[in-house]
């Protein structure tokens, strides 16, 4: 059962080949004997999990069942799930119990599916390998003492192992299609506002944007069926149609038009994953696509422009945990600031306090228009770029990180090197279009991810790209020894 993607799960379970009780229990004893290893979930919901199974068969049995009715998922703890515990990662959220259901959980939960439990992340988001996240690092299934990725690299871990087929994830400079590549699995973000942002606790309120991961993209498109959509509680959602996901995703590929951006095949890439990327693009010709070479000449800006204004946002977005109203609360304060120090300093690990720092000074009386405004002036540019180039092609298609993972500490000490993991990722955040990552290979015994990106809402057509080639290849298909 755990080798199934969610469309054959959901076929099994409309045949009567198991009930989502079984398909549950199994599930739960792999998260059992696999998490001390690999340290994905960070909290496990065993009871409300197998509760929300026996309601999802005795939909079934009353006819009342939807496409994911009963199929078993996780979510990246960022999302709010009530009654259950939501830490986003960190020390200072490890005893909130939220109230209420994110906009996402919710909508998977009314489509039926069962929740597994929270999977770990970077503290807040804030990482590009799942290692400064409070309950340690996750492990990459593919190589134990390799990163996983990040933000998501709990959920990216939890699909690659097989505990899970399918998972809620963020992405707010690549932590979903970058952590989907190095795991490989596939990962979609999705246009800006496309997905609600309610409930899903915020690091760059302009970037943030959530998505599935899931093996294929077939299940992706089932995936996001459920959780796209406009929320009136969320003031950045979009009211845009809502098509089915899965219709048209095989349609021929003849004449598709990929554009690749020459910045994204030069200087920084390993060469073999360079191959591996030049590999699946070869196979996209064979499928009927045409490729020409275009430029985004300001996606080289994005890295110091994302480090300027993701900081800033994230400097305002985590002032509210200040030890007062809810989170990590210092012992035996002297008075209110003391209060506020101590438990923002003993609360937040390294990584947010950092960026912290770097935004706080952005944001600064002097500094403001030197490095936030102009940061903002830039990310125009970038998001001008996207635009020109999606008037000569379909989509276009690079690597989605310039290397495999790399092994857990060795860049914990270079945070300049961490960043730059996100290059070719970062820029779709701050045009706001929507990008995957599907498996395309392997280079040094570990996945590699092609990345491809569509104009805005055109999530439909990325789908049907990623699914095309899927059925043309089985890098998708490859399993971790061991799992």
């Amino acid at each position: 059962m755990h080798d199934k993607t969610i469309t054959e799960l959901a076929a099994a379970l409309k045949a009567g080949e198991f009930s989502s009780v079984e398909l549950t229990e199994a599930l739960l004893r792999r998260i059992e004997a696999h998490n001390p290893e690999l340290n994905a979930f960070i909290t496990v919901t065993r009871e409300p999990a197998l509760q929300a199974a026996r309601e999802a068969d005795a939909a079934r049995a009353a006819g009342k069942a939807g496409p994911l009715t009963g199929i078993p998922i996780a979510h990246k703890d960022i999302f709010c799930t009530a009654g259950v515990r939501t830490s986003c990662g960190s020390k200072m959220l490890d005893s909130f119990v939220s109230p209420y259901d994110a906009t996402v959980v919710e909508k998977l939960k009314a489509a039926g599916v069962v929740m597994l439990g929270k999977t770990n992340m970077d503290e807040f988001a804030m990482g590009s390998s799942n290692e400064t996240s409070y309950y340690g690092p996750v492990k990459n299934p593919w190589k134990l003492d390799a990163v996983p990725g990040g933000s998501s690299g709990g959920s990216a871990a939890a699909v690659a192992a097989r505990l899970v087929p399918g998972v809620t994830a963020t992405d707010t400079g690549g932590s979903i299609r970058q952590p989907a590549a190095m795991c490989g699995i596939s990962g979609l973000k999705p246009t800006y506002g496309r997905v609600s942002r309610y409930g899903m606790i915020a690091f760059a309120s302009s970037l943030d944007q959530g998505g599935p991961m899931a093996r294929t993209a077939e299940d992706l498109a089932l995936l996001l069926n459920n959780m796209a959509g406009f929320d009136p509680r969320d003031s950045t959602s979009v009211e845009h149609v809502v098509p089915d996901y899965t219709d048209g995703i095989a349609e021929s590929l003849e004449g598709l038009k990929i554009g690749l951006p020459k910045e994204f095949f030069g200087e920084g890439l390993d060469p073999e994953v360079g191959q591996v990327v030049e590999a699946a693009i070869k196979e996209y010709e064979k499928l009927g696509a045409e490729v020409r070479e275009v430029s985004l000449p300001n996606s080289k800006l994005s890295v110091p422009v994302y480090y300027v204004i993701a900081p800033a946002e994230a400097s305002s977005n985590l002032s509210r945990f200040d030890g007062v109203r809810y989170g990590y609360r210092c012992e035996n304060p002297v008075d209110l600031e003391d209060l506020y120090k101590r438990s923002r300093g003993e609360g937040f690990g390294a990584e947010v306090k950092r960026r912290i720092m770097v935004g706080t000074y952005a944001l600064s009386a002097g500094y403001y228009d030197a490095y936030y405004l102009k940061a903002q002036q830039l990310r125009r540019l970038i998001r001008d770029d996207f635009v020109r180039v999606f008037e000569e092609v379909d989509v276009l298609m690079g690597p989605t990180s310039p290397t495999v993972a790399f092994n857990i500490g060795e860049r914990s000490d270079d945070p300049l090197q961490m960043y730059l993991s996100d290059v070719y990722t970062i820029a779709v955040n701050l045009a706001g279009v929507p990008g995957l990552s599907i498996p395309a290979g392997f280079a040094k015994g570990l996945p590699v991810g092609l990345q491809v990106i569509g104009n805005y809402f055109s999530e439909a057509k990325l789908l049907n790209v990623a699914h095309k080639f899927q059925q043309a290849t089985d890098w998708h298909l490859a399993t971790p020894e061991g799992f």
